[in-house]
């Protein structure tokens, strides 16, 4: 060591450690371009008290350690941010009209096919199911090929779904391009929140709402226009259906280059691999035992020894109850109270556009407090006050109670923005979406069915609605822990208690 280099610059490796630090070292020169520190972690936050690249001086090399190695996150061209952020509101947009645009078209389709009423009961609760199968695989393919290059693929299928569809001259293929495509829906749903997460870390809540608001917006505009774009292409509901691959083919044009940009220089993945073999001293951290690599590359946290994952998973099961509720069986409630059927569906637009800017606004502001529990309970309050006025005034005050349910069925955004708060790395971030949502729509499945047998054996809607506002109950408590500050790495490897940062426990 030089007497010009401090101590806390030049740290001499431990002799066991040299051979792996002069090969990571010979690595990295020769994997092009210098990875950038991230500016919001210091350097001896990662190398365990040694200064890095922040502390050295001019014209001293700085030291990287393996873990340094693994944390770093490569300079991406200036194209890559803007391109994402677009192929996050395209992907958002497409996550929907699959849906809501076979509702609008639901009874053609059944004559067309020569559907059953109750296959056609089934087709319309098929939705979660897929969401909660198909979401377990996106933890294993997002650590196999990268979230960019899975939301690829996801946009992909849903774009050879909705193009397969119109074409099918039987129920079974039907299905299965329907399955095709809400795989690729409950794929992107997964991971969106991931990589919000892993490329936007200091705008969570306003990333969040972008892609909610354009996930509501797509939502809405394909049950409002399916029809009269149907009608203006002569009636034919193979081509309402079928229209709307175009807007999902569009969704796949940006997530061809963000995929193959991340593929090729990888957040530190292959680094990060080298580093576990040889940090031997990172690996015996907390966060190590309890699973977090800053590569995302391990298997994470084990998110069932978690209660707050289990408390997000059952909040986001009971808002999902809740919407698929209001968007099944809301305009019936209206007719059978003497409301027109066309106002009845204009209640129901206003009840889906009233997620539109809320869904901008709910994340920023969540992601600013400490606790959004209070958010969790104003939204409960407003569903709580729909149902009320479902109940003793459904036609008198139709539009005040559809504004309140509107409102109440934020509650989505405010899940989604809760899941990238709850967890510190990328690996329990995919952990954490996968397990909350599709737990969240296993639970969401009996609910819609559960109130057609009861309207169907009452004859009236107090015990359904009755049943609407007893859920909300659950879903607020719930809510309020789940808005709890606490992270499930630190649940998972210390029973929930507090730990300390990296650089204090080293």
């Amino acid at each position: 060591m030089s007497e010009h280099e401090s101590p806390a610059i030049r740290r001499v490796p431990e002799p066991d450690a040299r051979a792996d630090d002069a090969r990571e070292t010979r690595d990295r020169r020769e994997a092009g371009p210098a990875t950038a520190v991230r500016p919001d972690r210091p350097a001896n936050a990662r190398s365990g008290g040694a200064a890095g690249d922040a502390a050295a001086g001019p014209g001293q090399a700085s030291i990287q350690t393996p873990v340094q190695a693994a944390d770093a996150e490569p300079v991406r061209p200036s194209w890559f941010a803007p391109l994402l952020t677009v192929g996050i509101v395209l992907a958002a947009l497409n996550l929907r009209p699959a849906i809501t645009s076979l509702g609008a078209l639901l009874e053609e389709t059944r004559d067309g096919l020569g559907m059953s009423g109750s296959v056609a009961g089934v087709l319309t609760s098929v939705p979660p199911l897929c969401f909660a199968i198909f979401g377990v695989a996106a933890p294993r393919l997002a650590r196999r090929f990268g979230p960019a290059a899975v939301v690829c693929a996801g946009m992909a299928a849903i774009t050879a779904g909705l193009a397969v569809r119109p074409f099918a001259d039987g129920t079974a293929v039907f299905l299965a391009a329907s399955a095709l495509t809400l795989a690729g829906i409950a794929l992107t749903n997964v991971l969106l929140p991931v990589i919000v997460k892993r490329w936007f870390p200091d705008r969570v809540g306003s990333m969040t709402g972008l892609y909610s608001m354009a996930m509501a917006l797509g939502t809405s505009a394909a049950a409002a226009v399916t029809v009269p774009m149907t009608g203006a292409m002569g009636g034919n509901w193979r081509a309402g259906l079928g229209l709307w691959a175009v807007l999902a083919a569009v969704a796949v044009v940006p997530w061809l280059p963000i995929a193959r940009e991340t593929r090729r220089r990888g957040a530190g993945t292959d680094q990060g691999s080298r580093a576990a073999k040889s940090g031997g001293r990172a690996e015996r951290r907390p966060e190590r035992r309890a699973g977090r690599r800053a590569d995302g590359g391990d298997l994470g946290p084990n998110v069932l020894r978690s209660r707050t994952a289990w408390a997000l998973a059952c909040y986001f099961g009971f808002q999902a109850t809740s919407a698929y509720i209001t968007m099944g069986w809301m305009p019936q409630i209206f007719r059978d109270a003497g409301v027109s059927a066309g106002q009845a569906g204009l209640l129901l637009a206003l009840t889906m556009v009233m997620g539109v800017p809320l869904a901008f606004v709910i994340p920023r502001l969540a992601s600013r407090l400490p606790n959004q529990g209070v958010l969790v309970a104003g939204l409960g309050a407003f569903g709580l006050a729909g149902y009320a006025g479902l109940l003793l005034a459904p036609a008198a005050g139709a539009w005040a109670w559809a504004f309140l349910l509107g409102v109440s069925n934020c509650a989505f955004p405010l899940a989604i923005t809760m899941i990238g708060l709850r967890a510190r790395s990328a690996a329990g971030m995919v952990k954490l979406s996968a397990f909350a949502q599709s737990t969240g729509y296993l639970i969401s499945i009996p609910g819609p069915l559960l109130v057609g047998v009861l309207y169907q054996r009452s004859g009236s809607w107090g015990l359904p609605i009755a049943l609407m506002a007893a859920l909300m109950v659950p879903q607020i408590l719930f809510g309020i822990r789940a808005g709890r500050n606490r992270h499930i790495e630190d649940e998972a490897a210390g029973g929930g208690r507090r730990m300390r940062p990296v650089a204090a426990a080293d």
